[in-house]
């Protein structure tokens, strides 16, 4: 049986997922992190928390989060970031610019990738960079 909650990949496998496949994968890595984060500071509330999180997960927010990261990073993690980035997406939401689109959806890839890793503790380390500015907000 597989521990999809603590799954591991191979260089190999990893490399064998499309871009697209990994910021999916990112994707959902991303939303749970923010949930938590939103719960975690005292946003628990219904309506207040689905707002709060739709605003963190949109590619604007995402964008301008993942710029914060771009000094921080390996450059093993900037060669998985600029594969993100340079995905071939097809479809852009209106909410989006096509770059701010990419930056998100680089974003995603990069924490898919880190996932499928097992490199939870980077993952938080580079989420807590992403939440600085919202921390002290809170």
């Amino acid at each position: 049986m597989n521990d999809y909650f603590d799954i591991h990949l191979d260089d190999g496998q990893i490399r064998d997922i499309s871009s697209i496949g990994l910021a999916h994968l990112g994707d959902a890595v991303y939303e749970l992190l923010v949930r938590s984060w939103l719960c975690t500071h005292g946003k628990a509330t219904g309506r207040g928390l689905h707002r709060s999180a739709v605003e963190l997960v949109r590619a604007p927010a995402q964008a301008a989060r993942a710029e914060r990261l771009l000094p921080l990073l390996t450059e093993e993690e900037k060669a998985v970031y600029k594969r993100g980035r340079n995905a071939h997406v097809h479809t852009i939401p209106h909410s989006a610019s096509r770059a701010d689109y990419l930056k998100a959806t680089a974003l995603e890839c990069l924490l898919g990738d880190l996932y499928l890793r097992g490199q939870r503790e980077r993952i938080s380390e580079l989420f807590a960079v992403m939440m600085e500015e919202d921390e002290h907000a809170t």
